[in-house]
């Protein structure tokens, strides 16, 4: 064979393997695009034997995993602790995950591992990876504010539980020193890094209402765990202050909704 035909013979072997290239290509998008016609559905199991089989003729295509951890989310069912449906979350996750191998930043997956996580009440790492998605999008107030609700949320259940030993009523102050102390230990930090990612949030959004919310009921958790002390009745006015905030946003919001909707001519008939 001379040189010209085994080089020939070469390019006709490249050309063969990029057209079988191609032509898988073409097959993933394919499954993908009939994966999203059956996500659109609703019929998840077969939108996910579409997205699986798109990454199998190609890893590369992040959108195909993308979809596909979305559809077994869509799957899991919040509260519900069974195998299968913890299979889901799970398998959800890594996608996710595999995802971010290939693009770290990517901020939709990372915040599809943190919600996931809240879910399944593993706080810590949801807080983990919320916080990771603000590195990456600092100017989401949403982000902020996730963690913060996971902060209070770890702070308000021990807290509730040592006031039902106690016998004390909501609205009764918390006054054993001992108690006190303990719940300052174990939950200071969360409740600062709370209000301090609220702080942010707000920042961010001035009128995030729903953060104003929380703001208010983490330092009602301040003022608890600081045991009817001056620190504690300025922490309850300070929470009162979050509330009167919080409504007066929502009737501004609710007030501005409104100049936008029909108006109707009371002389009319």
């Amino acid at each position: 064979m001379t040189r010209s035909v085994r080089v020939l013979a070469g390019l006709i072997i490249i050309a063969m393997m990029m057209m079988a290239t191609g032509c898988t290509k073409l097959q993933a998008r394919d499954q993908l695009n009939k994966g999203v016609q059956s996500y659109k559905n609703a019929r998840y199991e077969e939108a996910i034997s579409h997205f699986k089989r798109a990454v199998e003729l190609d890893p590369k295509l992040l959108n195909a995993r993308l979809y596909l951890a979305t559809a077994y989310a869509q799957q899991y069912i919040p509260g519900a602790d069974t195998e299968d449906n913890n299979r889901m979350a799970n398998s959800a996750i890594e996608e996710y995950k595999n995802v971010l191998q290939s693009d770290p930043n990517n901020v939709g997956s990372v915040k599809g591992i943190a919600y996931l996580y809240l879910q399944m009440k593993k706080f810590d790492l949801a807080k983990e990876y919320y916080k990771k998605a603000a590195q990456i999008d600092p100017k989401d107030p949403e982000t902020y504010y996730s963690v913060a609700v996971i902060d209070w949320t770890e702070a308000y259940q021990p807290r509730m539980g040592e006031r039902a030993k106690l016998g004390l009523k909501p609205t009764d102050p918390l006054k054993d020193k001992k108690v006190c102390e303990t719940l300052k230990t174990n939950n200071s930090a969360a409740v600062e890094d709370g209000i301090d990612m609220l702080n942010q949030a707000l920042k961010i959004r001035p009128d995030y209402d729903d953060a104003m919310a929380y703001m208010n009921l983490l330092y009602r958790e301040r003022a608890d765990f600081n045991c009817d002390s001056d620190e504690s009745k300025a922490d309850l006015k300070t929470a009162d202050e979050w509330v009167d905030k919080t409504m007066a946003t929502k009737k501004a919001k609710a007030e501005k909704a409104g100049q936008g909707g029909i108006v109707v001519d009371p002389n009319a008939k």
